[in-house]
């Protein structure tokens, strides 16, 4: 990966505060413990907060991302709002080099986004998110402890697999003016770091979702750079807040949404287990991202699902994210690839 000479000028900030040490290396025998959420001496490394609301008609998601490359610092941030009442999709990206990160008690901050732990509470305030995040669970690892493989990069991974949440979002009107809307239900959190480059080396399908009986869903299909899968895995996080891996778990791609951008991705999926079945589909399929700041194409939307658990009919909402690749340099990235 080089810089496109087109961004420049936004990487300079960066390249005057280098020297960062060398990412510490991954380890698969050194899992973190589930409440360190601090910031890492990683390659690669973000904090996530997503959502489907179906009482304030909202999906959401912010991700925060840290890199370290070859000493060199950068940052860039992602918000996106969909308002499922007018089928109205907003991304929002910030490219402020100013940082300051804190742990205990959680600090992430850029230029004037911030995801800050205040007592047993998490505060986003992120663009039009002005949210507050209340746990219902703990903090977990999940089986296996990482995503990914030596071949594609691994990447360390917690959750705090559901959330209260309450605030406001912000949301644009058709005249014009905004709306701050409130927001009412549950959000997933998610931090991940390691010597991954996403888009690059890897890419995947994801979905966190929330399901009937009480418990979480977390479900991972790691690809290479050939669209090869190198990993399927998937942890359930019961009622108690206690993470297991679901043996024997397989994700059958269904029908194919072709983007705008010309890239394709799959939005209907059939999970099975031993005692699990489901099947996923999306609320809405055009939710493409093309982001510059991270020069990644992804799709990341609210879906729903039904199928059974240990015999019982469920019901599972949440959301999912599939990673489509890296942009040209002709879409405008500020990363890409050598010959693009």
């Amino acid at each position: 990966m080089r810089l496109h000479h087109v961004g420049a000028a936004a990487f300079l900030p960066a390249l005057r505060s280098a020297c960062l040490p060398t990412p510490q290396a991954f380890d698969p025998a050194r899992l973190p413990a589930p409440a360190d959420l601090g910031a890492k001496n990683a390659a690669t490394e973000w904090w996530y907060v997503s959502g489907h609301l179906p009482e304030s008609g909202l999906a959401f998601h912010w991700a925060q991302f840290k890199v370290n490359y070859r000493g060199i610092p950068y940052h860039a941030g992602h918000v996106a709002v969909t308002d499922l009442r007018t089928g109205q999709l907003n991304f929002y990206e910030n490219g402020a080099q100013q940082t300051r990160f804190g742990f205990p008690p959680l600090r992430v901050e850029q230029g004037e986004w911030r995801l800050r732990q205040e007592g047993a509470v998490y505060i986003l305030r992120a663009g039009p998110l002005n949210l507050t995040l209340t746990p219902r669970k703990g903090p977990v690892v999940h089986p296996p402890g990482y995503s990914g493989t030596p071949e594609v990069g691994r990447l360390y991974y917690q959750s705090l697999t559901r959330l209260d949440v309450a605030g406001t979002v912000l949301v644009p009107g058709s005249a014009g003016g905004s709306e701050a809307r409130a927001a009412t239900g549950q959000v997933w959190l998610d931090h991940q770091w390691g010597d991954q480059q996403p888009g690059a080396q890897a890419r995947w399908d994801w979905f966190g979702l929330h399901l009937s009986d009480g418990s979480d869903l977390m479900l991972y299909r790691v690809r290479n750079a050939a669209g090869q899968v190198v990993q399927v895995a998937a942890s359930r996080v019961d009622a108690a807040g206690v993470a297991r891996e679901v043996p024997g778990i397989t994700m059958t791609p269904g029908r194919t949404w072709r983007s705008p951008s010309g890239r394709d991705y799959v939005l209907t999926w059939q999970v099975t287990a031993p005692d699990l079945t489901l099947s996923l589909e999306p609320i809405r399929d055009a939710q493409e991202l093309l982001s510059r700041t991270t020069s990644v194409a992804y799709w990341e939307g609210p879906v729903r699902g039904t199928g059974t658990l240990a015999g019982q009919a469920i019901t599972a909402e949440g959301m999912g994210e599939f990673v489509g690749g890296l942009l040209t340099r002709a879409e405008g990235g500020l990363f890409v690839p050598s010959g693009r």
